[in-house]
């Protein structure tokens, strides 16, 4: 009787039937393999997540979570590792984001959203979930476009349908939303009143920026002698008036 030959489960290249042993690594090397895996993976990864895959006890992990978040929040790293979306990803500090965009828009064209797209995004995320036509009700607009957009961006997805009339598609924000915009949660988005006063200032700022130079002060008025009426509107309408000759009666 030839003896049969036994196969490894190509997925953990142990004969069938046996678990792959799990051993504790060592401390040392158990943080060394955890930062690699945080700076290889995209998506935020939960302590339980790396545990199971490392095969480590979750309680180890987590303490080098811990200690591995303490030492990249120190001022000598350009990188930090945080909590986003329920697990753990490595990204830039916020306060080094202006010298890497800078260094970013040398490399390619930088990837924005249109106003309208932000507008529509802004909404899903207060009033999720909701439908096309209520977006499109509170923007004033057409919006199936925009939509299409930021699903395509992994942005926003589907909810189910709204049990009215038509059963319009309900959406909601993504995982990728979360990730995109550095939070944690849902709950980290700014209140409706903080977002406004953002607005606010930042459309002040705008306004700042593009209010021409104070004139000179008017000469003192001469009896008799009645001021001009003030100069309105755009500077190619005022060019336009000046060109044209004036006709009197």
């Amino acid at each position: 009787m030839e003896p049969t030959e036994l196969q490894l489960d190509p997925a953990t290249d142990l004969l069938p039937g046996i678990a792959t042993p799990a051993i504790e690594l060592p401390l040392e090397q158990l943080r060394a393999v955890v930062e690699a895996v945080i700076y290889v993976t995209d998506e935020p990864l939960s302590a339980d997540q790396i545990a199971t895959a490392l095969q480590q006890p979750a309680a180890r992990v987590g303490l080098v979570l811990g200690e591995l978040t303490a030492e990249y929040n120190k001022p000598e790293h350009g990188l930090t590792i945080r909590e986003v979306a329920g697990g753990y990803k490595m990204s830039t500090k916020p306060e080094h984001h202006e010298a890497i965009r800078t260094f970013v828009k040398n490399l390619k064209p930088p990837l924005k959203l249109s106003l309208a797209a932000l507008e529509t995004l802004a909404l899903i995320a207060y009033k999720q979930p909701i439908t096309a036509p209520e977006v499109m009700e509170v923007r004033g607009v057409q919006g199936a476009g925009v939509i299409k957009t930021l699903i395509d961006r992994k942005l926003i997805a589907t909810a189910g349908r709204k049990t009215v009339l038509g059963k319009p598609i309900l959406y909601k924000t993504t995982k990728e939303f979360l990730v995109q915009f550095g939070l944690k949660d849902l709950s980290e988005l700014p209140t409706l009143k903080e977002f406004e006063e953002l607005g606010r200032l930042s459309m002040g700022d705008e306004e700042m920026a593009a209010e021409p130079a104070e004139p000179a002060a008017p000469a003192a008025e001469l009896p008799g002698v009645e001021a001009p009426p003030p100069v309105t509107g755009s500077a190619d309408e005022v060019a336009a008036e000046q060109a044209e000759p004036s006709v009197t009666e």
